[in-house]
């Protein structure tokens, strides 16, 4: 059991330490699509490691994850809208977000319309659902239904794989 938990924190570990590299900045002002375009977008590896910065293909490919209480909308209480960090598509709004104390944004909800697919995660020895851009394809965090609003949801997102758009 004790060898377990080691595995596990390593796991943890190696993950958290990999989420920071990377300078955060967008390398390519191109990157963005029209928010409100349905068409889904299917580029190659190769082109999304030239439009996103490596902290972001880490995250939003590779489907890492930020270390938690540390991303830069874990605590923003800004009114806005939630964007995919890869293609632009709308997620969630402010209104959505709840302060859950995981260390990463929470929301109950998500934008109607199908803008996120839910796909079964048993990475990891876990068996969770994984929440990803329906558009892009790109990996956002998960799902819990330990949320403490009325939807009894909680959306676990990771800061990197979206974009906040400051409400006017």
């Amino acid at each position: 059991m004790k060898n377990y938990i080691y595995k596990i924190a390593l796991v943890f570990t190696v993950i958290a330490l990999s989420a920071c590299s990377g300078n955060g900045q967008n390398k390519s002002p191109e990157k963005k699509q029209a928010m409100d375009s349905k068409q889904e977008i299917n580029r190659s590896e190769e082109e999304w490691k030239k439009i996103l910065t490596p902290e972001q293909y880490f995250v939003l490919r590779e489907k890492g994850t930020d270390r938690p209480f540390t991303g830069k909308y874990y605590l923003n209480k800004e009114k806005g809208m939630y964007n995919c960090a890869a293609c632009g598509n709308e997620l969630f709004t402010s209104e959505m977000k709840f302060d859950s104390d995981c260390g990463w944004p929470s929301f109950d909800k998500e934008i109607a319309g199908g803008k996120i697919k839910k796909i079964k995660d048993t990475s990891h020895g876990m068996v969770r659902t994984e929440i990803v851009c329906a558009k892009c394809g790109s990996h956002l965090g998960h799902l819990f239904d330990d949320g403490p609003t009325l939807t009894g949801m909680r959306y676990c997102v990771n800061s990197t794989s979206v974009d906040f758009k400051k409400k006017d």
